[in-house]
């Protein structure tokens, strides 16, 4: 079968998740013939011995910026995006925040949300689409403009939806604004509706979730002091990456929370919430999942954490934002959960993807977002780049725009060994009768024997090291073989896979 992109695309049961293996609704049988063991964590694992795990790092694109900003009066700093491949087309779609600030003379135009798209995903065009001016420029490529409220508004989160009836509500937009509700300005959630992703109609009511504003230190409000509706604890703030959960068949929302600090007062650090609707307007309180730790500096916190949901497994692309340097930069810190509310964080160095040591247009700060594209075995995470830290949008001279960053398919994490030698041992699974296994693996510089244990553990006589044969180079699917056997010899039933490493890296395991 082949391989493409279904990001954003999700339909009734069974649903396919990108680059799952997996449909909704199996019996766990049926899930053992078919999925893929990432070694990003140890869930599919019984036990390792003599090993450690390596995050491998993102590739940037060497043409990087793919999309340059600037080149637009209305583009002063580039940075929130999302993008969508069709599946059918394989037409790419861009969505992107521009900040301009004070050179906008309408002040709903200081931060707005612009559409690019491109048929390779390399090569973009910016359409000159006509439906808003800027600073009497007429034809442009602004698809979504703020209120003029008390801030700017913020983000272009997109998920699109192939399943809703109404054509006019296919693309749905999550971004944070200031809106009038109840005869008061709040700062919030809104939201937004669009047939084709170019025009934008924004949903009656704002916002839909309130949201904390305010400044570092203030008091937490008492109970009924209901006129500091601002100062919010343990709600959403200002922005937001939204993702269709398929585990739970609804749309999330994760993204910046407020926590307080040692002292008790408020606007200490940001963490992770998550809200969830499944009609994209009626959200429930937003709920905190992960939060920096003794681990993390003072001056360490989460900007925000888009998340996508691959191969059974959440990732949260956590931008961390170090505010001791240059205005607050960011690097991507990769982490993991099974569920999508507890989280770990295995890989907190190296970054899984940090700002360029080289400098230029994401030399500063990095805002990726929860899109993971699949082409065919490269996977791609787009990102926005200032050449500044996280609040240098002000600043005239940045250099911004959106880059690529890639890597080989399934290649998030390796288990190596800590010396010469280590082996992994997998929880059983269902193998024979006809299946096969490949593994994601490079031992360009030593060996993997695949050894077939009982589900007692007990080696299978003909499948075990010693017959195994050597498994060398690197290679996204390695055959596993011994001698003239494979798993077509093997009598179907539970067994346990043992990986034998010598020099070697395992990415994953391929059960089919």
């Amino acid at each position: 079968m082949e391989r493409r992109s279904f990001l954003g695309w999700f339909a009734a049961v069974p649903l396919l998740v990108p680059g799952a293996t997996a449909v909704m609704g199996e019996t766990p049988a049926e899930k053992d013939r078919s999925r893929t063991i990432l070694m990003v964590d140890d869930s599919g694992i019984l036990y390792r011995s003599g090993t450690k795990r390596i995050l491998r790092p993102l590739d940037r694109h060497p043409g990087n910026p793919l999309l340059p900003g600037r080149d637009k009066p209305w583009e002063v700093a580039v940075a929130w995006n999302s993008v969508y491949r069709d599946p059918d087309t394989g037409l790419y779609q861009l969505w992107y925040q521009a900040y301009s600030g004070a050179q906008a003379h309408d002040p709903s135009h200081a931060c707005v949300a612009c559409y690019a798209e491109s048929q390779d995903g390399i090569h973009w065009t910016k359409p000159d689409l006509g439906l808003f001016s800027y600073n009497g420029i007429e034809k442009t490529n602004i698809v979504l403009v703020g209120n003029a409220g008390h801030s700017v508004r913020y983000g272009a989160s997109v998920v699109v939806d192939p399943r809703d009836e109404d054509l006019s509500r296919r693309y749905k937009m999550a971004y944070f604004d200031f809106s009038r509700d109840e005869g008061r300005e709040y700062p919030g959630l809104s939201v937004a509706f669009s047939p084709d992703g170019k025009r934008w109609t924004k949903h009656s009511k704002a916002p839909l979730l309130r949201a904390a504003y305010g400044n570092r230190g203030a008091d937490v409000p008492y109970a009924d002091e209901t006129d500091k509706a601002w100062l919010a604890p343990l709600s959403i703030s200002d922005a937001t990456d939204v993702m269709y959960d398929p585990k739970r068949g609804v749309f999330a929302i994760y993204g910046k929370m407020w926590i307080d600090g040692p002292d008790g007062q408020m606007f200490w650090k940001h963490a992770l919430q998550r809200t969830e609707s499944r009609d994209f307007v009626h959200w429930t309180r937003p709920e905190l999942v992960l939060t920096p730790d003794e681990l993390d500096p003072e001056y360490v916190e989460f900007h925000t954490a888009p998340v996508f949901l691959y191969n059974d497994t959440y990732f949260a692309l956590l931008q961390i934002l170090n505010r001791a340097e240059r205005g607050g930069i960011m690097d991507i810190e990769l982490a993991v959960s099974r569920d999508g509310l507890r989280w770990d964080r295995p890989f907190r160095r190296p970054f899984f993807l940090a700002r360029n040591p080289e400098g230029g247009f994401d030399g500063g700060s990095i805002f990726n977002n929860p899109n993971l594209i699949l082409h065919g075995d490269e996977m791609r995470f787009y990102y926005g780049g200032y050449s500044e830290g996280a609040t240098g949008a002000n600043d005239y001279e940045l250099t911004t725009g959106i880059g690529l960053a890639t890597m080989p398919r399934d290649r998030f994490a390796s288990v190596r060994p800590v010396h010469d030698v280590g082996q992994i041992t997998l929880k059983p699974a269902l193998l024979g009768g006809g299946r096969s296994a490949t593994l994601n693996a490079d031992a360009s510089g030593g060996s993997i024997r695949v050894e077939v244990l009982d589900d007692m553990g007990r080696r299978v006589r003909g499948f075990a090291k010693s017959d195994a044969q050597p498994i060398s180079g690197d290679s996204l699917a390695h055959p596993v073989q011994w001698g003239a056997r494979s798993f077509r010899d093997l009598p179907e039933g539970q067994y346990m896979l043992r990986l034998h490493l010598a020099g070697a890296d395992v990415f994953g395991v391929n059960l089919q």
